[in-house]
């Protein structure tokens, strides 16, 4: 066998095994960095402790 054909039998091969891979890149959503994300998470969690000091339920 030449290279060319085996080359040619590889990804087909593949694709009938299911071992491809897919991917399939999204621009839907919002795009944070993880230090903002972590931010808003702290003063997130401060103001619940806060409101809870300042106004407690019971």
């Amino acid at each position: 066998m030449s290279k060319k054909s085996k080359k040619k039998e590889g990804p087909a091969l593949l694709s009938a095994a299911g071992l491809v891979r897919f991917y399939e890149e999204s621009d839907v959503g919002l795009k944070l960095k993880p230090h903002i994300l972590i931010g808003i998470m702290v003063a997130f969690t401060i103001a619940i402790i806060a409101l809870s000091k300042l106004m407690p339920i019971a």
